[in-house]
């Protein structure tokens, strides 16, 4: 079995050895590097590209989320989790938009800790959740969107979803992939890629997210 690579990225060198112990035990993981918030890390992932990166944003002038903006450049493929110690929806918003798939509380259990990387390993976002319990949020997300493609708020639906789209909709927003959908559903991966077509379509969305968050403001999908 390829275990899952990942490398942990803090200033705090206790932190790192903390994170490196309670992952060293297991059978799927392993922690190819750690680093400090640096140029470093870019030529780390350049030699030896990790599946995941444990990214501590408790920086300085916000260096944490600029790093991991630049790692997604460097590397698309890469699943950034950021961890801090003050979770809250300002800096959330800014995770989001520097891409990153999990936003993680420091104060998170080793167990949590572990299943988020096994997830983003699988290609999952458990942050489109955060979006589903945080209403100020996603609506601070749907105006970022709607200002970048310069259309009205009111932007009404070509048409209603079919009971089937408001299914699939429920797994996008809890950060499932078409192929993790058709699995739960039992049904061929393409005909999830034709329903998740047309649920871009229909709620006027360039994006996965941006469908979320269109969702929750049309109170297509409960606020918790």
């Amino acid at each position: 079995m390829d275990k899952i690579q990942v490398i942990i990225i803090s200033q705090q060198v206790l932190f790192r050895q903390g994170i490196e112990h309670s992952l060293s035990r297991l059978r799927d993981v392993t922690v190819s590097a750690t680093a400090d918030v640096s140029d470093e890390v870019l030529s780390i992932i350049d030699n030896l590209p990790p599946d995941v990166a444990l990214l501590d944003i408790d920086t300085p002038a916000d260096a944490g989320l600029k790093m991991a903006r630049r790692i997604k450049q460097r590397l698309p493929t890469i699943g950034v989790v950021v961890l801090t110690s003050s979770p809250d929806d300002a800096q959330l918003f800014q995770a989001l938009k520097a891409q990153a798939v999990a936003y993680l509380s420091k104060e998170v259990t080793a167990s949590e800790l572990v299943n988020t990387i096994r997830r983003v390993s699988r290609g999952e976002h458990p942050i489109n959740e955060s979006l589903t319990t945080r209403p100020k949020l996603a609506e601070q997300v749907l105006q970022q969107f709607q200002e970048l493609s310069l259309r009205s708020e009111a932007e009404p639906f070509i048409a209603p979803l079919t009971p089937r789209e408001m299914e699939i909709l429920k797994y996008i927003a809890q950060g499932y992939l078409n192929k993790q959908i058709a699995a739960e559903l039992d049904i061929s991966e393409q005909t999830i890629k034709n329903h998740v077509t047309s649920i871009l379509r229909k709620l006027n969305a360039n994006a996965r997210t941006e469908a979320v968050v269109v969702a929750i403001k049309q109170g297509l999908i409960s606020l918790g």
